[in-house]
């Protein structure tokens, strides 16, 4: 069968769950990468870059549905804006991308990115779908090990979030994948909402650390905006299945010790 899918970002958090899923599902891959690799169970590799605007129109060659996963701190406008005017040139079908919930909503400027990239897509003259997600488990992870590295920890009393697993994200997005474009689909969202502080306890009491949580009221358009469910899923939301608690019970298991009497 011919490559007749091209996944940017498949090395990544997200990436790496779809691209086996799309194996599965019977579909030969290639993904995107600014580094060369071998290919290998079904997979190649294409190096290019998005950002730079490098290698596209060679890595879009005989693509039927592009799935965009690749996104950093900054540029992911720019670089979507490139991929899309190579997909276009190239006659791709369907062009599937992940972005944020809360993006036409939020003041940060990450957000406002994400928003620039979806507007890009739907302008695009591509037929497409967009998934907006909540954070992923592994990124509220990471944040909140930064946050409780001192032995006081500042959180946001208000600050709510509905963080997802990755997993749940990863068979969502190929099923869109391999569905029909269906424009902005519903979020996708972990199935509870948490205040950060609730998130951090988690991390402490799974992670076995002890640390002093000092709460505060965050301050500013971000804070009105968090405490007005901005950042949360829109009503309708598919949730996934995988809480916060099942997540750091994989990542910090605990040791069962017996019980030895003489």
């Amino acid at each position: 069968m011919a490559t007749s899918m091209l996944v940017t970002g498949g090395t990544g958090t997200i990436g790496s769950q779809v691209v086996p899923l799309l194996r599965d599902a019977g579909r030969e891959v290639r993904v995107l990468s600014r580094r060369q690799h071998e290919p290998g169970g079904g997979v190649e590799y294409a190096v290019g870059d998005v950002l730079k605007d490098e290698g596209l129109d060679a890595a879009l060659d005989g693509i039927e549905t592009l799935v965009h996963l690749a996104g950093g701190v900054r540029g992911d406008d720019v670089a979507t804006r490139n991929l899309v005017r190579a997909a276009s040139r190239g006659g791709v079908r369907h062009l599937v991308l992940i972005s944020v919930t809360g993006a036409d909503r939020m003041p940060q400027r990450f957000l406002r990115t994400q928003l620039k990239a979806e507007q890009a897509v739907a302008a695009s003259g591509v037929p497409w779908t967009t998934l907006r997600a909540a954070q992923f488990h592994d990124f509220a992870l990471k944040l909140i090990r930064m946050m409780a590295k001192p032995p006081i920890v500042p959180v946001g009393k208000d600050l709510r979030l509905q963080p997802v697993d990755p997993r749940d994200v990863a068979e969502r997005l190929v099923e869109l994948a391999l569905g029909e474009p269906a424009g902005l689909v519903p979020d996708m969202a972990g199935p509870k909402v948490y205040v950060l502080p609730e998130l951090v306890r988690g991390y402490l009491e799974a992670s076995g650390k002890r640390r002093v949580l000092l709460p505060f009221r965050v301050p500013g358009k971000a804070g009105r905006a968090y405490r007005d469910g901005d950042n949360l899923p829109r009503e309708g939301a598919v949730l996934g299945t995988r809480t916060w608690e099942e997540f750091l019970a994989e990542k910090f298991p605990r040791k069962e010790t017996a019980a030895h009497t003489a």
